[in-house]
């Protein structure tokens, strides 16, 4: 019995070493040497600072920056430890309300934006709550707002959102999309 029990133990540490040490290095290796940005969480700096992720949203509440989609992660949303939806059913009264107040909302904040035209992401969280892209439908209906407190024209707004726009990934899955951050950046960089 005892031989059994010694070789299950040196199984164990050789498990433990190959699993638990040797193979998380060597991804780490390969992933800092093959792709170190992503590696390192696809920061963004600005001099010198570190300003977000492009992987992460986050919140922006000002007149003149493209908001996110609506964050249900966390207490206040956008808590990057509490990532997750509401998990609220499509017959949830509690929905329902939520985003009828978030049309409501947006309808007010954006010129020209009418509660039947209101796209789903600008009122709707994602699975994680920290989505950090919105459609384009979602950009152009905020370039109004965005323009007019940057003393933009909203056709060169729209230049920017058009300049960092995604197309669907290899051509065909997804939706295009903008990535708020650099939206936001890119803007601030005009002036």
């Amino acid at each position: 019995m005892n031989k059994y029990v010694l070789a299950s133990i040196r199984m164990a540490l050789v498990t433990l070493v190959l699993l638990g040490l040797v193979y998380p290095l060597a991804v780490t290796g390969l992933a800092q040497l093959l792709m170190p940005a992503q590696a390192d969480g696809s920061l963004i700096t600005r001099g010198g600072v570190t300003v977000g992720s492009s992987l992460i949203g986050q919140l922006f509440t000002g007149a003149k920056y493209f908001h996110g989609r609506p964050s249900a992660a966390g207490g206040d949303g956008y808590d990057g430890t509490a990532s997750g939806a509401s998990n609220l059913a499509p017959t949830s009264k509690a929905l329902v309300d939520r985003v009828k107040a978030a049309v409501a909302s947006e309808t007010a904040e954006n010129p020209g934006l009418v509660p039947g035209s209101v796209p789903v992401d600008m009122v709707t969280a994602s699975g994680s709550g920290l989505d950090p892209d919105i459609t384009l439908a979602n950009a152009y209906a905020q370039v109004a707002r965005v323009a007019a407190a940057r003393g933009l024209t909203d056709a060169a707004v729209r230049t920017q959102v058009d300049t960092v726009a995604q197309g669907r990934d290899l051509g065909v899955l997804g939706e295009p999309r903008v990535n708020v951050l650099r939206l936001n950046l890119a803007l601030d960089d005009l002036k």
